[in-house]
């Protein structure tokens, strides 16, 4: 056993303390209608954004956000909530899939085994988590609501009227056909294309493409049928009900600019006997579109094509069906196109205007075609000068700037009647035209699509529907869960049929019909599983109405959850889903609140350990790395072009200035620091376990907390978590004196006497009050500074009053538990500190009575002095005059006149 591990013995008591919590469900919170239900009680709901159970198990950037709504938690039960802190297991996905194509065996085991690994690093790690509310997305008594969940879309239609859902019952009240009632569910199929993976066998999210790929997979563009969810009809209601909730204003300005509202115009052009609606926000610009541009998957292209540009098209259109949504948008900047040979009319001047395909328009976004204005849009004008198409002024700039790619609003020029107006003013006279003409229309648009909720993999949840003639039904409530068969082997065909339809007899039902053999994509489960943990063991309902109303809130905020803690890779798509299926269940009555997440709060990422690199030239002297030029890994002097020599360098052999890490002893050498994401590739990922078998769980929990503030990129470094455990060791050391035969035994220092140190209590009570406000701020990284304050003041003290050290121990406990309920305990605590009550700090011990001086002689600080906080100026006089360090200033001069400024300073003049 090294030094370290003697310095306090964390590795007996801390699996120890972690049975107990266990055995006595110390954290277990009771539900409305338990008989330890205390109504009386404020509800204080704290989540983590759940995990996937990945077969790598934790590395240690997954414990920071744990370790903060830990301490949350902790604190705010003992300061009188009942508290819900329940941990889960977002457990469907591809690569549990991927696994049992490779081995054959069923994705459940392995998901079952990764699960079990990520539960025992979690309790390893001392989390207060209530596990008998634990739930996995793959349990069939979670598939069951799952499934339910989506019936409810499926039976509903968004009022347009109302703003909300209703149920379809009501339109087939109303005489609806089935036709026209299945045009408007929230859950919907539709030909869309998408991403297909025929080696993996399923359809990708746009966001999942370039992982994929990135692992050698073959990804292409193809028309499927898919079910899509309606998400588009509260597009407005995401917008506008972000603003009431405490997020990130940069997390809601990322969802409403993914949700891309825009007010303009649509505007129809005729086509080779089609029309052809397009929509602009700049309809104003309407005589400046000299092309149009069609999607390559527009339903038109293949009618309107010439058959001169017949074989260009065609093989354009192939070539656009192997890229991602992310190849083809604005990120490309090498814009392609082809002519189709057709022309559209011009609605504002009659003009024939030339008819292109390009793969930046997207047959997903608006109407899969634009008008091209090239003088005022960035991306057209790229187009038009690639291609040689004409450019035409109609937006005169306000200012001296150049029109070419002017974007901005100005005056229209070369617009005929709507010339001389401004923007505005020639936008509104634009669309009364249109309008007036049957040529168009004012329209609202948003650049949020349906969403895709179909994949073709067996590891999600079975669609409850069945196919029967040509129409799709719900299946009976009282048939679910409906869970998918075992398969002989979970291989993709290479086809788009899913890997359900393989198990026929699973499939064909005994009256003819046939079961829907998509699957849901990951994202379902984790739309509501924050409502499941308010009750995990309901049979009978989703939650019972008593828990939703209770874990809701009293209505004072929109959000259910308190706290979210999670990651910005989260930003959009969990959260804007999540948001989408709650306000649904709100529409039809499931739900009291309007939103999921009150509160969000995204933990910065943890990087791999800060690499320091130095630099020297062929004569051996260093270079400033201000002065050095890296291009492909290579470094050289920017003002010789010499190539320099890397010089590898430990964290002992650099020091930090203000801004940049420099070589010790010469702050003028600027070294670099580099930080990576922790990444197997990279070969920098940090196990919690081989942290915590070394240095112990709360070394590693404050470590993390200590870092710096929570919402910061941080870089991990092992000598923070020494140091963060030398302080522990410290606190540890206050308490106990090991003897001679290696026994912890209580130290003499601490005596079960009053407080008689008043600088000793200041400082007590101030770390109380200090931690108090830091942990509702979530400013855990100063808290623990303040803390390690105390402990220093303790270390010094000659005698440490019992009552005040535990003080100490009551406001750690959240940080370090483990520690703290030892100590506590073997200092004679009956029952536990996660029992006790939140300390409050004294006021009066905050109050000083004595204040410090500035002395100067001549206007030069000399010495501090201390003084009673009511000493008058005499007596202040007389204390700077007895100063040892200002006699050596005076000595044989003459004190002309002492100036005492009250509460600040004393400035004596001796000549």
């Amino acid at each position: 056993m090294s030094d370290r591990r003697k310095s306090f013995p964390f590795d007996v008591f801390e699996p120890a303390w972690q049975a107990r919590w266990d055995a006595e469900k110390t954290f277990r919170t009771p539900n409305p209608g338990d008989a330890d239900f205390d109504a009386t009680k404020p509800k204080f709901y704290v989540l983590d954004m759940f995990p996937y159970p990945s077969g790598s198990g934790l590395h240690v950037g997954h414990p920071e956000g744990y370790t903060a709504t830990d301490i949350m938690g902790r604190a705010k039960r003992r300061q009188g909530f009942n508290v819900l802190h329940p941990m889960g297991w977002d457990s469907f996905g591809l690569p549990a899939e991927q696994y049992a194509i490779k081995t054959g065996q069923h994705p459940a085991i392995t998901t079952t085994a990764n699960i079990a690994t990520f539960k025992r690093q979690l309790k390893s790690l001392g989390f207060g988590y209530d596990w008998d509310r634990e739930i996995a997305t793959t349990d069939p008594g979670y598939v069951r609501w799952t499934q339910w969940i989506f019936l409810q879309l499926y039976s509903s239609y968004f009022d347009e009227e109302a703003g909300k859902a209703e149920p379809v019952a009501e339109l087939e009240a109303k005489g609806w056909t089935r036709e026209q009632i299945d045009a408007v569910r929230l859950a919907f199929v539709h030909e869309a294309p998408v991403n297909w993976s025929p080696d993996l066998g399923t359809v990708l999210a746009n966001e999942e493409v370039e992982e994929w790929r990135s692992k050698g997979h073959i990804v292409e563009r193809r028309p499927l049928r898919q079910w899509m969810l309606r998400i588009t009809k509260y597009a407005q209601r995401l917008i506008d009900e972000l603003d009431p909730l405490d997020w990130p204003e940069g997390i809601k300005l990322l969802q409403k600019n993914w949700i891309g509202r825009s007010e303009g115009a649509e505007v129809d052009f005729k086509l080779e006997g089609h029309t052809v609606t397009v929509f602009t926000t700049r309809p104003d610009t309407l005589f400046g579109a000299t092309y149009m541009v069609l999607a390559p998957e527009h339903p038109y292209v293949s009618e309107i094509t010439t058959a001169e540009q017949k074989d260009a098209v065609e093989a354009y259109v192939k070539a656009c069906a192997s890229k991602s949504d992310l190849e083809r948008g604005d990120m490309n900047k090498d814009k392609t196109g082809v002519f189709t040979g057709a022309h559209a009319i011009n609605p504002v001047n009659g003009e024939q205007i030339p008819v292109w395909i390009a793969d930046y328009v997207m047959m997903g976004y608006g109407t899969g075609a634009i008008m091209a204005v090239p003088a005022h849009d960035e991306r057209d004008f790229e187009f038009a000068k690639k291609f040689e198409l004409p450019i035409v002024q109609v937006v005169q700039p306000n200012g001296d700037q150049d029109w070419q790619g002017y974007t901005d609003p100005g005056t229209a020029v070369n617009s005929g009647f709507l010339d001389g107006l401004p923007t505005a003013e020639a936008k509104a006279k634009i669309i009364d035209w249109l309008e007036s003409g049957s040529k168009g229309k004012r329209r609202v648009q948003f650049k949020l699509r349906d969403w895709l909720f179909s994949r073709q993999r067996y590891w999600g949840e079975p669609f409850p529907l069945t196919w029967k003639d040509g129409n799709h039904y719900a299946v009976a409530d009282a048939e679910l869960p409906l869970l998918a068969p075992p398969l002989e082997d979970y291989k993709p065909s290479g086809s788009p049929e899913p890997l359900l339809s393989k198990a026929r007899e699973w499939v064909e039902l005994p009256d003819g019909s046939i079961r829907e053999t998509n699957t849901m994509p990951q994202w379902a489960g984790s739309c509501w599983y924050y409502l499941r943990y308010c009750d995990p063991a309901n049979a009978g309902r989703f939650i019972s109405k008593e828990a939703e109303s209770y874990w809701g809130g009293d209505g004072s905020q929109p959000g259910m959850v308190d706290l979210y803690v999670g990651g910005t890779e989260h930003a959009v798509l969990h959260l804007l889903y999540a948001r989408f299926w709650h306000k649904v269940l709100f529409d039809l009555g499931h739900v009291k609140t309007n939103e999921p997440f009150q509160k969000l709060v995204n933990q910065g990422l943890i990087l791999g350990e800060m690499e320091f690199l130095g630099f020297k030239d062929s004569s051996g002297t260093w270079i400033s790395f201000k002065d050095v030029t890296e291009q492909d890994g290579t470094f050289t002097h920017q003002k010789t072009g010499e190539a320099l020599q890397k010089v590898a360098m430990d964290a002992g052999d650099v020091q930090k200035d203000s801004e940049n890490f420099v070589l010790k002893g010469d702050p003028s050498i600027r070294v670099r620091a580099k930080a990576e994401k922790m990444s197997k590739s990279r070969g920098n990922v940090v196990n919690p376990d081989d942290v915590v078998r070394e240095y112990g769980a709360d070394s590693l929990r404050l470590y993390e907390m200590f870092m710096g503030p929570l919402e910061q990129v941080k870089p991990w470094s092992m000598k923070g978590v020494e140091g963060v455990s030398r302080f522990l060791a410290r606190v540890w050391r206050v308490a106990f004196e090991e003897d001679q035969a290696g026994e912890w035994q209580r130290s003499a220092k601490i005596q079960d006497v009053p407080c008689t140190d008043k600088a000793l209590l200041k400082v007590v009570h101030e770390t109380v009050k200090k931690v108090t406000d830091d942990i509702a701020k979530m400013s855990f990284n100063t808290a623990i500074s303040q803390m390690m304050v105390c402990t220093n003041a303790f270390t010094s003290a000659e005698v440490v009053p019992l009552n005040e050290f535990r003080l100490l121990l009551h406001v750690l406990n959240p940080f370090a538990p483990h520690l703290t309920e030892e100590i506590y305990s073997r200092l004679g605590g009956s029952g536990m500190l996660a029992d006790e009550a939140w300390p409050k700090h004294d006021e009066a011990a905050l109050v000083t009575d004595e204040i410090e001086l500035v002395v100067q002689v001549n206007g030069k600080l000399r010495d501090k002095i201390t003084v009673a906080k009511d000493a008058d100026q005499a007596t202040v006089e007389a204390a700077a005059l007895a100063s040892a360090k200002v006699k050596e200033q005076t000595d044989g001069k003459t004190v002309r006149k002492v100036i005492v400024v009250p509460g600040r300073l004393v400035n004596i003049v001796a000549n």
